[in-house]
């Protein structure tokens, strides 16, 4: 990175290293917010497409049933026009016998109401029809604007993932080792700071039955690559892998960490047991799962791995527990 006077690549000082770490960090922050953001809009497009595909199938029942009604309704102006339309003082007068009238006029009436009745169900299935055909075209509206979301998000996360890898690319070996140190370093920190506190003093809940299914197939997948917009199985974002996590031990949760902070229940830090899951930065935008001991299990970044990490090596948002 830096070069002597000679023309020979010399390490660079930590503090130029640890300008590089933050915003290597910044960056992929950035690429965690948009990938909350892509993961977000494709949850919200699967629903409008799943939405899309009933109000089709209703929009077809309908348009049978309308087909159906038409043809009944049909059939009863054709009788009306058989009998002439003629009103009942005419029928009685040209009937021979007055019971025949009474019995056939009660049948007339019979059949009024239910031509009304016709009527009216085929003026609601109309309606029904307007009324799905409004509600796909709003869904379609909303899809594509999450689809142009989706990609928006999609074209911020390369790019940011771009800019890493590009900074990192200039680094010499020994740099690299160099900042993978300093990121630890920072990390034991940080986790140092959140113990000394006395975070943990309280804590020793047990797992839940579902709690312990969540943390085996969370920590079973430890050595897989972060991949952004990743559910599994062969690799994972932070979200996706908390939710599948979580959808393995029968419960299923939101798929963004940031749905995961807003919908499920919020318990204490001091209450924190093996199966919860920790929410970090302001934004809500990284997740891990606790799993004892002051640590958890995530999917860190692009270009790492699902790992164990201390509870507390960044920033706590809060706890959110998915069996409560």
């Amino acid at each position: 990175m830096a070069a002597s006077a000679s023309g020979a690549s010399t390490p660079a000082p930590n503090k130029d290293l640890e300008a590089v770490r933050e915003k290597l960090d910044a960056l992929y922050r950035e690429a965690s917010v948009a990938t909350d953001s892509y993961n977000a809009a494709e949850e919200k497009a699967e629903r409008q497409s799943a939405a899309i595909v009933e109000l089709a199938k209703k929009i077809v029942a309908g348009q049978e049933r309308l087909a159906d009604l038409k043809e009944r309704a049909g059939a009863a102006a054709a009788a009306q026009y058989r009998t002439g339309g003629l009103p009942d003082e005419a029928q009685l007068l040209l009937s021979d016998d007055p019971h025949d009238f009474l019995d056939g006029a009660g049948r007339v009436i019979q059949g009024q109401r239910a031509t009304k009745g016709l009527i009216a169900e085929l003026a609601k299935t109309q309606e029904d029809l307007e009324q799905y055909a409004a509600d796909a075209s709003a869904q379609w509206k909303n899809l594509e604007a999450n689809r142009k979301a989706k990609d928006a998000a999609r074209k911020k996360i390369k790019k940011r993932i771009a800019e890493a890898e590009k900074l990192e690319s200039r680094l010499e070996k020994a740099e690299k080792a160099r900042l993978a140190e300093l990121e630890a370093e920072a990390a034991n920190r940080a986790q140092t700071a959140w113990l000394d506190s006395g975070a943990l003093d309280e804590t020793g809940g047990k797992a839940s039955s579902a709690g312990k299914k969540a943390v085996a197939y969370a920590t079973a997948q430890i050595g897989k690559p972060y991949v952004w917009g990743a559910e599994g199985p062969d690799s994972y974002d932070c979200s996706g892998l908390t939710s599948q996590a979580w959808a393995s031990a029968g419960d299923p949760i939101p798929r963004t960490s940031q749905e995961q902070w807003k919908q499920l229940p919020h318990v204490d830090v001091k209450d924190m047991r093996p199966g919860d899951l920790v929410i970090y930065f302001g934004d809500a935008t990284h997740v891990g799962m606790y799993i004892g001991d002051g640590a958890i299990v995530h999917a860190p970044r692009p270009g790492r791995s699902v790992t164990i990490a201390g509870a507390g090596s960044m920033p706590i948002l809060g706890v959110v527990r998915p069996d409560a």
